[in-house]
C-alpha cells in the first residue's frame, strides 16, 4: 500500500523493551473529483501509520504536524477486549518505508532543498475522473 498524506499530529513516540522505538501517528490522505455537475468534492480518509526502529526515530525527528510524507508498507488489523471485556478492533498501516515530501529551508545558506520522492515509472501520477468528464482517466485505463 502506498499512501501520500499530512500528519494530523506529531508522532507519539514510545520505546518497547530491548530500547525497540516505535511511532504512531494519524495520517490524511485527499482524493479531489468532480462530480456530474462539475463540482470538486474532497474526501478526506484518516489512516493510523505505525513506523518501527530507524523509521520511528526518523519520524520523531522530522516529522511534524501537517509534515507531507509518503509511506510504503501493509495494512494490519488487530482486536483486544477492553477493561469491560468487549472487543475491539484496529486497522493500522505498518509503515515499511517513508520519504519526506516536505520542502526545508537549510539555515547556512537560505536556500530551499527539495526531499521529495524521486520520480518513479511505478508510481504514476494518475488523477481519477470517475465519471470521465472532460477527459482524463478511464476506469479501463487504470493498472488493477
Amino acid at each position: 500500500m502506498m499512501l501520500i498524506g499530512n500528519l494530523g499530529k506529531e508522532p507519539d513516540m514510545q520505546y518497547l523493551d530491548g530500547n525497540i522505538a516505535v511511532a504512531k501517528f494519524p495520517l490524511a490522505t485527499t482524493e479531489t473529483y468532480k462530480d456530474r455537475t462539475g463540482a470538486l468534492i474532497s474526501q478526506t480518509e484518516w489512516h493510523t501509520v505505525v513506523l518501527w526502529r530507524g523509521l520511528a526515530e526518523l519520524a520523531q525527528k522530522y516529522l511534524h504536524k501537517g509534515s507531507l510524507v509518503y509511506i510504503e508498507g501493509r495494512i494490519r488489523t488487530r482486536s483486544w477486549e477492553d477493561k469491560d471485556k468487549v472487543r475491539k478492533f484496529t486497522t493500522e498501516i505498518i509503515g515499511d518505508n517513508m520519504v519526506m515530501l516536505d520542502k526545508r529551508k537549510d539555515q547556512q545558506d537560505g536556500v530551499h532543498h527539495d526531499v521529495s520522492m524521486p520520480e518513479n515509472p511505478a508510481i504514476p501520477d494518475v488523477h481519477f475522473d470517475p465519471n470521465n468528464a472532460g477527459g482524463g482517466v478511464s476506469k479501463d485505463d487504470l493498472p488493477f
